[in-house]
């Protein structure tokens, strides 16, 4: 489970469309999905995208509000969570990124846009723990992933898990948040895989 709504990189590299809209709704299969505001689950989360998405998205539908080089959607996620997408000039680029942002926190905005540009413009490039396993839940394909049901201790259900290939052992079903390093390193892309593990100052 996703705790509180604080920003968090949720996908490594650049999602064109197709990847875009598999990951905008990363928890559609939450058993709690209808059960009641789930605005903490989503807010926070963000992603880099590319301009053709940027675009496409922004002729959908009429935006909610724009404000030079960002929208926001019409439509939203749960409660007063909805996607804000960003056009920001990093390094002598315009780099195109989607979150999700609370708008009845109405710095949420900003304080999004803060937070990306101070993680898009560390000099060095790494990934921190929390990083990669929200990488590794983003890309991982539906049947391989869920959430732990009633056969699980009380304490562990509704959480997160991923199908793992155990080698002789066949597959085996773990919660996402106790993936060992190695464990991790394995279902990540081999570019993604020696990167720094702490996220530069």
């Amino acid at each position: 489970m996703t705790s509180i709504s604080v920003p968090r990189k949720v996908f490594q590299g650049v999602a064109k469309r197709a990847d875009m809209f598999r990951i905008l709704d990363r928890h559609a299969r939450r058993p709690d999905r209808f059960a009641g505001a789930l605005s903490a689950i989503y807010a926070g989360e963000w992603f880099e995208t590319d301009e053709t998405s940027y675009t496409y998205m922004l002729d959908i539908l009429p935006p909610l509000w724009m404000l030079a080089p960002i929208f926001t959607m019409r439509e939203f996620m749960t409660g007063s969570v909805t996607s804000v997408f960003y056009a920001i000039r990093i390094d002598d680029a315009v780099r195109y990124f989607h979150t999700y942002c609370d708008l009845s926190d109405p710095n949420s905005v900003e304080a999004m846009r803060s937070a990306i540009l101070d993680r898009e413009t560390r000099p060095v490039r790494a990934m921190s723990r929390e990083e990669r396993l929200e990488h590794i839940w983003s890309t991982t394909a539906e049947d391989y992933r869920g959430y732990a049901g009633p056969r699980w201790p009380k304490p562990m259900q509704g959480h997160r898990t991923v199908m793992l290939y155990g080698g002789k052992e066949g597959t085996l079903l773990k919660l996402l948040c106790t993936l060992t390093d190695d464990e991790i390193a394995a279902k990540l892309p081999v570019h993604l895989r020696h990167l720094p593990t702490v996220l530069a100052a």
